[in-house]
């Protein structure tokens, strides 16, 4: 059983083919889980690439593959015609940030792809403008399966000239590139999806041990979910690997906590009262603290298996996600006012 193929543009949306390489000299800085992922398409792409991370493992493994090793962040920037950023926090996107900010000048250009919060990245881009640069907000959005295949979304705020500049590189990186507006919006929106990812990642766990306690086959509940009206991305992902027994989504709790946090701040900052996002935030805290907060966000459903004495598991699924869609370079999706 596995993730569907192929999922294409909504029919009231547009697409921009996108023709062309770079032949800009890039910097990328973080090589974890989602940051090794998007260097190793630019990689794979023949892009001339510069690398750097706190961890010299996957440093070198990319140097064993083509990419040349970057001393420090300052360097990178100073040697580089673009650096790209894919961080954990955003403490670290501002050590790093300060580190480079000196080397900036006319022509560097900084793209952040870290989850970062969206009032840092509108002040650290008025930072670089104010040195004569660039600073594009193009977080990604789509499971680190497809960050691996060069079919992830990305999300890209900045003004249009300097969206047209990088649209090359994002092209590279990801399979469908929105153009969201002003720096600041596409961190906005990215939070967003976390939150939205989340939440049906609660009302899944709620639905399968539901039906587990009720006698129903899993692989079945599945197969009712995926074709119905309740199906979603992350049913036809995130599902398969509850029901493996994996729970391994490559994405932990300390990290969904942080996004989850950015976006109630953004609610709280609008004066909007919501009433789920304080609830899914108490039900990830209760599980960083039963698994840890580098716990798999998937184990969250293990909170309600130990609740019901039930183990909610199925054969035939995988233990990991593999994007089965075929690379290709990707587009700009415009929406409907755009069109």
């Amino acid at each position: 059983m596995s993730v569907p193929e192929r999922t294409v543009a909504a029919p009231w949306a547009s697409v921009v083919p996108t023709e062309g390489g770079t032949d800009m000299k890039i910097g990328f800085i973080g090589l974890g889980a989602v940051g090794a992922k998007l260097a190793g398409s630019l990689l794979r792409n023949g892009q001339d690439l510069v690398v750097h991370d706190l961890d010299p493992g996957p440093v070198a493994d990319f140097v064993a593959r083509g990419a040349q090793a970057g001393a420090d962040p300052a360097q990178m920037m100073r040697d580089a015609d673009v650096v790209i950023t894919s961080l954990p926090s955003p403490a670290a996107s501002r050590a790093v940030l300060d580190a480079m900010l000196p080397e900036m000048g006319p022509g560097k250009i900084w793209m952040e792809m870290s989850t970062t919060d969206p009032a840092q990245i509108e002040a650290q881009a008025a930072e670089v403008a104010g040195r004569g640069a660039l600073a594009i907000d193009c977080p990604v959005s789509g499971g680190c399966h497809r960050a691996a295949t060069g079919n992830i979304s990305i999300f890209a705020g900045c003004d249009r000239a300097a969206f047209d500049r990088v649209l090359p590189i994002l092209t590279l990186l990801g399979r469908r590139v929105l153009h969201t507006g002003a720096v600041g919006t596409a961190s906005r929106l990215k939070v967003m999806t976390n939150y939205l990812a989340t939440a049906n990642l609660l009302t899944l766990c709620e639905a399968l041990v539901t039906m587990k306690a009720q006698g129903l086959d899993m692989a079945t509940t599945y197969e009712a979910i995926r074709i119905s009206s309740g199906t979603s991305f992350v049913h036809e992902t995130e599902s398969q690997l509850i029901l493996s027994g994996s729970r391994d989504v490559d994405f932990t709790m300390d990290l969904i906590l942080k996004d989850l946090g950015l976006f109630q701040a953004l609610a709280d900052d609008a004066q909007v009262p919501l009433e789920l996002s304080p609830k899914v935030i108490e039900i990830m805290q209760d599980g960083a603290r039963r698994y840890g907060m580098r716990g798999q966000t998937d184990r969250i459903i293990e909170r309600l298996e130990e609740a019901a004495g039930l183990k909610v598991t199925a054969p035939g699924f995988p233990d990991e996600l593999i994007d089965e869609e075929p690379e290709e370079r990707g587009y700009e999706v415009r929406p409907p006012a755009a069109s």
